[in-house]
């Protein structure tokens, strides 16, 4: 155990959990503590999600404590709930093994911030960032105010895709401004790491990273939050679905077959933690040479429009294979900005009026009738 990680558990035990003063580090309710090489500690709480008012005291009381430590760079700390709800044990060795499926209670709405959307892919590579930053300039052509969270932890390239260099500013109460960009509001963890950095994040950190990047950052009035996820079904996408409520996801795929299998992982998993499916976009569908204007179908083509047929999901559209994309990507200047009126930017566009579509229809669904008799 690193001298700073034995400082830090030593921390943690001076800070009482109940009336009867049982220490944090035995309550049974501490995940594996985890220190990395710059000095910043990552662990959760578990918790029953009714506890959730009174554990926050708990967890911002371990975080003053740690974060006053010599060589704590940042301190990254969430509560986390089984899904159904069980009981945290009342004791347990301090070292408690994390359970598998620990997620954030539902429902925990972000202040002023209207919907939640997911944008994932089943496997890296497909395109989801660029769909990602596109579709929120989309949506913000639309004169909807709009932000962009790059939750891919471990391949943040939103920083890129928008050209944005700097850090983001640190305002009161440890809460984060986020950067501006083409009229969107935009956060990722590549404004906080170094781009060459490793991000050699275990389950636990990455939970309590996307959480904070959710919470503790000044997003104000937005009518969509995009979200750029990580690919693969597994712990970021969990806290995401448990973290706050989605107002639906949009699944990026490629049309080969061997990208369509993981897609359909992708809908089973929103399926399974009941987040609606906005739909299925089949990027990289058809390149067209610009040189002799010959259509060659590199990856396939329709694979993802089929497979939303098959599923009962609305197909958004399909985005050819092209260089200019490629290059504006690259150059941080998205092509549904610098070309508005283009072919390309219509794309977009039209996938982003699908989507906002949606998102409408289920707020009128949602909201309460007055009868007067």
């Amino acid at each position: 155990m690193s001298k700073l990680r034995e400082r830090v558990m030593q921390a943690l035990g001076a800070i009482s959990v109940d009336a009867a003063g049982v220490k944090l580090t035995d309550s049974g309710r501490l995940s594996e503590v985890l220190v990395d090489d710059n000095g910043r500690v990552m662990f959760s709480i578990f918790i029953d999600p009714p506890e959730a008012p009174t554990m926050e005291n708990i967890r911002l009381a371990a975080e003053k404590a740690v974060r006053a430590l010599p060589g704590v760079s940042g301190v990254f700390i969430t509560l986390t709930a089984e899904r159904d709800g069980a009981s945290a044990p009342a004791a347990a060795p301090a070292q408690t093994p994390r359970p598998q499926a620990a997620r954030q209670p539902k429902n925990q709405r972000i202040p002023g911030v209207s919907h939640v959307v997911a944008v994932a892919s089943g496997k890296g590579g497909v395109g989801k960032s660029t769909t990602a930053v596109n579709l929120a300039l989309g949506l913000h052509a639309r004169g909807l105010r709009v932000g962009l969270l790059d939750a891919d932890i471990y391949g943040p390239s939103v920083p890129k895709l928008l050209g944005i260099q700097g850090k983001p500013k640190l305002l009161e109460g440890r809460i984060l401004e986020p950067m501006e960009a083409y009229g969107l509001k935009v956060m990722s963890i590549g404004f906080l790491v170094e781009e060459e950095a490793p991000m050699i994040w275990r389950g636990p950190m990455v939970m309590s990273a996307i959480t904070q990047m959710l919470r503790e950052v000044a997003w104000g009035d937005l009518d969509v939050l995009v979200v750029d996820m990580p690919p693969g079904t597994g712990d970021a996408q969990l806290t995401m679905a448990q973290a706050t409520p989605l107002a639906g996801a949009v699944i990026v795929s490629t049309p080969q077959d061997l990208a369509l299998i993981d897609a359909r992982r992708g809908v089973s998993m929103f399926k399974r933690v009941e987040i609606p499916i906005l739909g299925i976009v089949e990027n990289m569908a058809t390149f067209v040479c610009p040189h002799c204007g010959t259509a060659s179908d590199i990856f396939g083509h329709g694979g993802a429009r089929h497979e939303a047929e098959r599923l009962g999901v609305p197909f958004l559209g399909e985005v050819p294979l092209t260089l200019s994309i490629r290059e504006s990507s690259d150059a941080g200047r998205p092509v549904v900005a610098i070309d508005p009126t283009g072919p390309h930017a219509a794309i977009y566009k039209g996938m982003a009026d699908q989507v906002w579509s949606q998102l409408s229809e289920a707020g009128a669904r949602a909201a309460p009738k007055i009868v007067i008799e």
